[in-house]
């Protein structure tokens, strides 16, 4: 279900109360985030002020600093755990000026560690992660449509559909789409 910006409990300010919450509890200034995450200072009072929508980029940054994986930082802002989660009301993100969307299938529990992402790149698209938002995190990702360049530990994986690529996090990674072709996926993380 896509949030309207307008909306007052939209994705983007539950996305920007929970970064302002994130800070306050450990007690750090806009500087020192900054410092820790390298995205300047004024674009982090925009995204916590719910003035931009962060991108993913930013958001990988922002989750490696505090230690928790993207999707965890969703859990957050969504409503509570249900076991049958209907396609109608998984929570939807995108990231419009790159052309990356991304549905929380199964939105993590507490609880559980597993979950599954449906994301959508756009044609002529990368995303890059400086490092990862926890360290050793086991994805799948198993392509379903397109073309996609995953690298991971600095070798990069062409994948076709119906190709599955199964590696831990330890360092940066990219996901890239070839000019000429869009790619949705499923990624499982365990």
């Amino acid at each position: 279900m896509d949030e309207t910006p307008s909306d007052e409990f939209s994705i983007d300010r539950r996305i920007a109360l929970r970064l302002r919450a994130l800070r306050a509890e450990r007690g750090w200034s806009l500087d020192e985030l900054a410092r820790s995450c390298g995205v300047s200072r004024a674009t982090l009072s925009r995204v916590e002020n719910a003035e931009v929508s962060p991108t993913a980029s930013v958001l990988g940054k922002l989750c490696a600093a505090y230690g928790l994986p993207m999707s965890r930082l969703m859990y957050m802002v969504e409503e509570d755990f249900a076991p049958l989660v209907r396609r109608d009301v998984q929570p939807v993100w995108t990231d419009p000026r790159i052309g990356f969307r991304r549905r929380s299938v199964s939105p993590p529990a507490q609880t559980l560690a597993g979950e599954a992402l449906e994301c959508e790149l756009g044609p002529g698209t990368r995303i890059a992660y400086d490092e990862p938002s926890r360290r050793g995190l086991e994805h799948h990702l198993l392509l379903v449509e397109g073309r996609l360049e995953v690298t991971v530990d600095g070798r990069a994986h062409d994948l076709r559909p119906g190709d599955c690529l199964r590696y831990q996090l330890f360092g940066p990674s990219a996901f890239a789409t070839p000019e000429d072709s869009p790619a949705k996926y499923f990624l499982f993380m365990v």
